[in-house]
């Protein structure tokens, strides 16, 4: 060793070093433990060993010791990996793009040593670096696996990648704390078991006195049988909407990962509406300090944590990394950050490894990027000992997918004997009514003392709404912020439950994970998914026939179906035709099947993965080879960007005004969320021309005119302009 050793950090307080090797070492630790689930501890730990090599150079201590100018100090051990014989390209990437994201590959014949690409940065200058040769590089290759085509070798490269941040910020952390960096804490898998045991002793021990509940309780019998001695793998859970699907899958989730060896749960919802719901219940059976809710990285990246307590402060790395028992998030984080490139969505990936994971309300998976959506589950229950849970009502015809990623993967259903399920559960009967005049609708609904009904539109909702009687009728759409969409689903389920006037016109935000029972329904013409799920808000708990609890299915006079849901529609009437058009007979296991497979069809192979992803990897982008970075750019799966609007009513006026004084906090950005409205741009184009907002520097806004927000109908859609200016 050096009488001067090469530092890597030194503490803020100046009064503690940290060595360059010290560092390494800590780090390749660190990532070996985290590939461990998947068989790459070694080459985890040679990432480790070589990510922070270009630190031995003169350059770069003249940066730490005497504030010098910036050094690239990652290039260094991307070279060395691929000097390596036989060389670690995967190891490369993950080093080279340690801090700044993954890199694209590149052109490997024209590379430009300056274009930022992996193979541009193979040849580009470096400081020298000389100080390295004391590093113990461990002799490791990939498993083998993860050279069998592109899609694996791609996938496992942010898998180590993710090992080797995750580490790299955890040993930094630890140093310029003092201490061990906080992990997420909570109890382990077993001890959360037996909380879910004791309450489904509870269900199971009650009195069954409706069809409703005896069903309830052999689906989540199966549950737990099933996740105690099924294998590590792929299932699915089909049960009918309101059969007890998400206590009896996280019931599931916890025998099997007991069972298995595994480390977490993450469950993964479709709609960020319905995540704190998901959340509030998983923490009320299983404690506060054992469940997380990620909604998005984005906020982390702008706010301090001088604020936070220590048990907080764990939730919040736990919420990078997600090193926490039980996640609770949203299909849009959990697949985009598969497919990133950025250290700050990438660093919890290796924490997927090892997991069971639950995708509820699985129909939902977006078919533009459904191959990619698939080919990732494929990815985790293949090679990172992970099992997968489709879960669902309408459960979608996914075994051709699957097939082409994985053909060794057997998809088994957890629930027995669906299609008894399914008829025993059957509590509505579906009608089709044909087309109807709007004013002829709402005539039907006002005629209703309790009925909900959802259309396409908000701006059909809000039309709808102000045709019904003003005593018991709400107007439920993502208009509303969250805190009054909570207060009006309070209400609607205290006058159900007392037999009060009730009528209801939502948008499809009630149709998933809202537990409300309504006499009658009405849809407006969709898929057959949704048509489904309206019906699972329709004599919910059994308490009537399936004869007298209609839904009745219907088209609007003039209004033409949206764009986004013509395929759904063409699918669900051949669906209908092919069951003689009794929609009736829709909600079977076998109309379901009909309906996925002519919807794939109608779309596509092509158009399932339209932004064509996965062929990105296998034969690259223009002639740039590996292009991680711009995948990560392009796989969005919410299309249309959207502007946050917070609300300074109730608690929120004094959130806003925090929030203008630019105090801002993690736990500031979680309560403001609950008064806040997602705006399309045309929406709030129209607001700002109107003069009712104070813009924000992140490119949110502040409502100033609160005539623009009715908390029964929520955020205006068409603001008037000319506001008089008077001088």
């Amino acid at each position: 060793m050096n009488s001067n050793p090469a530092l890597a950090h030194i503490s803020e307080d100046k009064a503690r070093t940290q060595t360059v090797y010290e560092h390494l070492s800590g780090t390749a630790d660190l990532a070996g433990e985290f590939a461990a689930p998947f068989g790459a501890t070694e080459e985890a730990r040679f990432a480790g060993w070589l990510h922070d090599i270009g630190k031995y150079s003169t350059a770069f201590q003249k940066r730490l010791l005497e504030d010098g100018p910036r050094v690239d100090h990652a290039t260094a051990g991307a070279q060395e990996a691929m000097k390596c014989r036989p060389p670690h390209p995967q190891a490369a990437f993950a080093v080279a793009g340690h801090h700044t994201g993954l890199p694209d590959g590149g052109n490997q014949r024209n590379a430009d040593p300056e274009d930022g690409t992996l193979f541009g940065r193979l040849k580009k200058p470096v400081e020298p670096y000389g100080g390295w040769q004391e590093v113990p590089l461990p002799q490791s290759a990939p498993p083998a696996w993860a050279n069998r085509d592109l899609l694996d070798f791609a996938f496992f490269t942010r898998m180590l990648y993710s090992c080797l941040v995750d580490a790299d910020f955890l040993d930094t952390e630890t140093f310029m704390n003092g201490r061990a960096a906080p992990r997420g804490g909570g109890e382990g898998i077993p001890a959360l078991l037996e909380k879910a045991r004791t309450q489904a002793e509870r269900y199971l021990g009650a009195e069954s006195t409706t069809p409703v509940s005896r069903q309830r309780n052999a689906v989540l019998q199966a549950c737990l049988d099933k996740g105690a001695h099924g294998p590590q793998g792929l299932y699915t859970l089909t049960v009918p909407t309101g059969g007890g699907k998400t206590f009896a899958s996280l019931a599931f989730a916890l025998e099997h990962a007991a069972a298995q060896g595994m480390k977490r749960v993450i469950y993964v919802i479709p709609y960020m509406s319905i995540i704190d719901q998901t959340a509030a219940n998983f923490t009320k059976l299983l404690g506060e300090e054992n469940v997380l809710a990620d909604y998005s990285s984005a906020e982390y990246k702008t706010t301090n944590t001088e604020d936070l307590t220590p048990a907080q402060y764990r939730q919040l790395l736990a919420s990078e990394n997600w090193d926490a028992p039980v996640i609770v998030t949203t299909a849009v984080q959990f697949f985009e950050s598969l497919y990133a490139n950025r250290s700050s969505r990438c660093r919890k990936l290796h924490n997927i490894a090892d997991s069971v994971i639950i995708f509820d309300e699985a129909q939902t998976l977006p078919l533009d990027s459904l191959k990619p959506c698939i080919s990732a589950i494929a990815q985790l229950v293949r090679h990172y000992h992970a099992t997968a849970v489709l879960c669902t009502a309408t459960q979608p015809a996914l075994e051709s997918l699957f097939k082409e990623f994985a053909p060794e993967l057997r998809m088994q259903e957890i629930s027995p004997d669906t299609e008894t399920l399914y008829e025993t559960l059957r509590r509505t009967t579906i009608r089709d009514i044909g087309t109807l005049p709007q004013e002829e609708l709402a005539a039907q609904l006002a005629a209703l003392p309790q009925v909900l009904c959802v259309v396409n539109r908000r701006k059909t909702a809000q039309e709808l709404y102000a045709a019904l009687p003003e005593e018991g009728s709400f107007c439920l759409t993502t208009l509303l912020c969250a805190a009054d969409r909570r207060r009006q689903l309070e209400e609607i389920r205290q006058r159900l439950a007392d037999g009060l006037p009730c009528r209801v016109v939502s948008t499809s935000l009630i149709e998933a994970g809202v537990d409300v029972d309504f006499p009658a329904a009405y849809r407006e013409q969709c898929g057959l998914d949704s048509l489904l799920q309206t019906a699972g808000r329709c004599n919910r708990e059994g308490h009537r026939s399936a004869a007298e609890s209609k839904v009745y299915c219907f088209r609007l006079e003039g209004c033409a179906v949206p764009q986004m849901l013509h395929q759904h529609v063409h699918a669900l009437q051949y669906a209908a035709r092919c069951h003689e058009n009794d929609y009736a007979q829709l909600n079977t296991p076998d109309a379901i099947r009909t309906y996925f497979q002519e919807l794939y069809f109608a779309r596509g192979a092509e158009a399932l993965d339209k932004k064509g992803i996965l062929d990105a990897f296998r034969h690259g982008i223009s002639g740039c080879q590996f292009p991680f970075a711009q995948v990560a750019t392009e796989f969005q799966l919410i299309e249309t960007p959207t502007r946050t609007v917070y609300l300074p009513i109730g608690e929120g006026e004094a959130l806003c005004a925090q929030l203008r004084s630019g105090m801002v906090s993690r736990s500031l950005y979680r309560r403001l969320g609950t008064y806040s409205v997602a705006c399309y741009a045309p929406q709030f184009e129209k607001l700002d021309a109107a003069g009712a907002l104070e813009l924000l520097p992140e490119g949110s806004a502040i409502l100033t005119d609160l005539n623009q927000y009715s908390a029964k109908t929520g955020l205006a859609l068409d603001a008037e302009t000319g506001i008089g200016l008077f001088f």
